[in-house]
């Protein structure tokens, strides 16, 4: 049984509309479901709010199949359908379907981007922050140590957790969308001390030190615990925002990890007795140069063709210091007639990448800079496509199952020579 506050009592009861009230109806039989008995308050929400493609809008007809229809029907479970204010929290719309200026190179037709706009400008309208990016704690979104939070996108749930030390569980549309309006999650998972302990330790025997192998370590993490929380120690040095965002989407990837502790790295494990809250528990893995052969095998095993038609960067969504290093990388270069090059960031990002000119250097090359989406969200690659080369062990995990191609996983710098030269030059299996 959830006990409200009296607050929590007043939305419930309709007092602050029919929407909030709604929200809370929502919100009350998720935290039962998980037998949560309060709320948390939150003010900083991530989601994809009321946004949807013509086929739901179709579905919700009757209604008016509008974004008003939507976000009652589909993203409040509402029996009926309310005006939708304002957002009380502070939210952030996350990756959306395409990109706003090169939809058409992305393949996306003009009746999908009139809804694009039409779903942007009432997000909008509705006080959401239009971030469309999977890493909003590089695109203006960047909660501090302790703060409850309620976010969608594995990778960034689980970037929130642990490198920032900021608490979400891993949220679905419905109630980011309720949480937006009542300012509510349920106290659990998550939330609270000592779900945040560690459960397995994953001891690591070769140098881990840069992005490619940092997203090694992390899909052989998410394999060996699972949905766990993993202690992990040992020869892992150049932590960074860019290594940690890799690290953990991969293992978001391979084992549904929302949360990790790296000893004397991330903020809740000054030393593996706090990280675990006590006594070790749990198995220990280890990962030693045969982990990692056996890693680079399985990121690499839906890879044969050597001729590669398409190169994607930017999953999770590039930041600055990325888009300056391929763009440093292909500087004097251009991207091979047989292949294309489509690297993909957020609007804030980018829009930084515009004044170093960043942009420009990979457009001369014939490469493109995308934002909001990625390959995966959208299912848009080059037309013709059927090998690509990714530098991203969460991409190579999914983007070869939902589109059907091959796929080779390297560094940034081998998937810009595959590019340019239309080859995979990387090591072979």
């Amino acid at each position: 049984m959830v006990t409200l506050t009296t607050e929590e009592q007043a939305m419930l009861g309709g007092d602050k509309g029919a929407a909030v009230q709604k929200a809370m109806e929502l919100l009350v039989r998720y935290a039962e479901a998980l037998d949560a008995d309060r709320f948390v308050e939150t003010n900083n929400v991530a989601g994809v709010p009321g946004s949807s493609n013509a086929f739901v809008k179709n579905y919700y007809k009757e209604d008016g199949g509008d974004y008003r229809a939507v976000f009652s029907r589909f993203d409040l479970d509402s029996d009926e359908v309310v005006d939708v204010p304002r957002m009380n929290a502070y939210s952030c719309h996350l990756q959306g379907g395409m990109d706003p200026e090169l939809w058409v190179e992305q393949g996306m037709t003009p009746e999908a981007k009139a809804n694009f706009d039409s779903d942007e400008r009432e997000t909008a309208a509705h006080g959401v922050q239009i971030l469309k990016t999977c890493t909003p704690y590089i695109a203006g979104n960047v909660p501090v140590m302790g703060e409850h939070c309620a976010w969608m996108e594995s990778s960034a749930v689980v970037f929130c957790n642990s490198v920032i030390g900021a608490r979400t569980n891993c949220e679905g549309r419905e109630s980011t969308s309720a949480a937006m309006l009542a300012k509510r999650v349920p106290d659990w998972g998550f939330h609270r001390p000592e779900f945040r302990r560690g459960q397995h330790s994953v001891r690591v025997d070769v140098p881990v030190d840069d992005v490619f192998d940092w997203g090694m370590l992390g899909y052989f993490v998410g394999g060996a615990v699972e949905d766990t929380i993993p202690v992990i120690e040992g020869k892992v040095s150049g932590q960074s925002l860019i290594r940690h965002k890799h690290f953990g989407a991969a293992a978001a990837s391979s084992g549904g990890v929302e949360m990790y502790h790296m000893v004397g790295i991330t903020p809740e494990a000054p030393s593996a007795e706090v990280a675990f809250g006590g006594d070790r528990r749990g198995e220990t893995f280890v990962y030693d140069a045969a982990a990692r052969e056996r890693i680079y095998e399985t990121l690499n095993s839906v890879g044969t063709s050597t001729d590669v038609d398409y190169v994607m960067l930017g999953c999770p969504h590039y930041s600055i210091e990325q888009i300056a290093h391929a763009a440093h990388l292909i500087e004097g270069r251009k991207v091979s007639a047989n292949s294309a090059l489509w690297v993909f960031t957020s609007r804030a990002v980018k829009a930084t990448a515009d004044a170093n000119g960043y942009t420009k250097m990979l457009r001369d090359a014939g490469a493109f800079l995308m934002t909001d989406t990625c390959s995966s969200i959208s299912a848009a690659v080059p037309k013709g496509t059927k090998v690509a080369a990714l530098d991203s062990a969460k991409q190579v995990h999914y983007l070869p199952a939902i589109m059907g191609i091959e796929g080779w996983y390297g560094t940034t710098a081998e998937c810009i020579d595959a590019a340019c030269t239309g080859k995979w030059n990387g090591r072979l299996n």
